[in-house]
């Protein structure tokens, strides 16, 4: 799933993830493969840095796409293919953290127990943060949401996120700074 090896350039590798998905949608493996291929390194380089582990981030991205399969009729618009993709990784990676009960990932300097720490204050301290944080950015509209996921829990740059969003490098700016104001305001009892 982390992209083909060396050989002929798929027939389809030419294609528009607007024309990939028309097709994926019905029912075409071969274009949904050519999606895969094209999508998965940047979703598994995504989720790892959530996930905090390759293993667990090829999972992720696996879950992603077995529910992108079943939920690409609903995609109205198949050029914004990777965003979608994106989101759905986020939302699968954030439940498998939900699940283990940790997020390593989002220690932000806080001091918070290590994943096997036996110290209930530390771990109810930690959950309750992490509860908060994701609670201030389900107030975020979707564009600030992903911006400010992708540059701080993805490490990717302006430039990048703005790749991934489609929106120019202004607007990412834009969107960076209202979400970390957000998130700052709502989050500062954590402080």
């Amino acid at each position: 799933m982390t992209g083909r090896s060396g050989g002929a350039a798929s027939p389809l590798s030419g294609l528009s993830d607007r024309i990939l998905v028309e097709r994926a949608s019905d029912g075409d493996e071969l274009a949904f493969g050519e999606i895969v291929r094209r999508h998965s390194g940047i979703m598994r380089a995504y989720t790892s840095r959530i996930v905090g582990s390759l293993s667990e981030a090829d999972d992720v991205v696996q879950e992603a796409f077995s529910t992108a399969w079943k939920q690409l009729p609903t995609l109205r618009d198949g050029s914004v293919v990777k965003a979608w993709l994106m989101k759905i990784a986020s939302r699968e990676a954030f439940a498998l953290i939900r699940r283990r009960g940790t997020d390593a990932a989002l220690d932000d300097g806080i001091d918070v127990p290590a994943r096997d720490s036996t110290n209930p204050e530390a771990i109810a301290v930690h959950n309750a943060r992490l509860a908060a944080l994701s609670k201030a950015l389900a107030t975020l509209p979707e564009a600030q949401r992903t911006s400010w996921l992708l540059r701080e829990i993805g490490g990717f740059s302006y430039d990048e996120i703005a790749e991934q969003t489609s929106l120019p490098v202004s607007t990412v700016r834009g969107n960076l700074s209202r979400a970390r104001a957000s998130i700052m305001i709502q989050m500062e009892g954590w402080r």
